[in-house]
């Protein structure tokens, strides 16, 4: 039995100036699944995030979220919808249960249920002895998670997370990727990333996009037998580093 589609992006396009840096775009995401969002930098893959975020309006296409516009109803499609960007949005001299209470009451989440959604938050995020601690004493993997759990704190049905473990230690990154793997079980995510193996380890799924087009849509297994694809973009990704 097919899962519900939780996501749809159809013909996505963004303009900036008289540059195209998306270019009709479309992809979908069922719920369970991992969806990785691979590219190399400038390929357009926070833009595109950003569009499906509600962060930035697209210049044409449409996205709809648990079958909402998000463009003719945007707060309610939003309230299905967690958010991380590149840089998690993080007041550092904020102790972790008062900012996730800030992002809770943003979601508007009823009082009475306030407690139990940062406990939950929390948990998922291994935040359980953090929250009295400032944000800015915390490690940046730790920040990580905190980034994440305001994503999820009001239970959304898709979380979108941009770059999550850039910048992060080889321990801090395996803890970050096997949390993206348990939020895919209950929920559906799209991890954009520029590491073909982070894809490999983590996703179900793949989107490439090269310069703003999308080149591919399919399975891991897929990926793996496009071996022109996949060398390509290791070639690329060594060439980068």
């Amino acid at each position: 039995m097919t899962s519900p589609l939780t996501l749809s992006a159809q013909h996505l396009t963004r303009f900036h100036g008289s540059q195209c840096v998306v270019n009709d775009v479309s992809f979908m995401l069922r719920r369970g699944e991992v969806l990785g969002l691979l590219g190399h930098n400038g390929a357009g893959k926070s833009t595109t995030l950003q569009m499906l975020a509600g962060v930035l309006p697209a210049s044409g296409g449409t996205a709809e979220i648990c079958g909402i516009d998000l463009a003719q109803r945007p707060e309610l499609a939003k309230s299905s919808l967690g958010y991380l960007p590149e840089q998690p949005p993080l007041y550092r001299d904020m102790r972790v249960d008062d900012y996730l209470c800030f992002a809770a009451r943003l979601h508007r989440i009823a009082p009475a249920r306030l407690a139990e959604q940062l406990h939950l938050a929390k948990q998922r995020c291994g935040l359980l002895e953090c929250g009295h601690k400032l944000i800015g004493t915390l490690s940046k993997g730790y920040q990580q998670r905190v980034g994440i759990a305001q994503a999820i704190i009001h239970q959304p049905a898709v979380i979108i997370l941009d770059e999550p473990t850039v910048g992060l230690d080889p321990a801090q990154i395996r803890e970050i990727r096997e949390l993206i793997r348990a939020l895919g079980d209950a929920g559906s995510v799209i991890l954009s990333t520029h590491l073909l193996h982070e894809v490999e380890q983590v996703c179900d799924r793949a989107v490439i996009l090269s310069r703003g087009r999308l080149i591919f849509d399919g399975s891991i297994d897929d990926l793996r037998r496009h071996s022109d694809i996949e060398s390509s973009f290791l070639r690329l990704t060594r060439e980068e580093a």
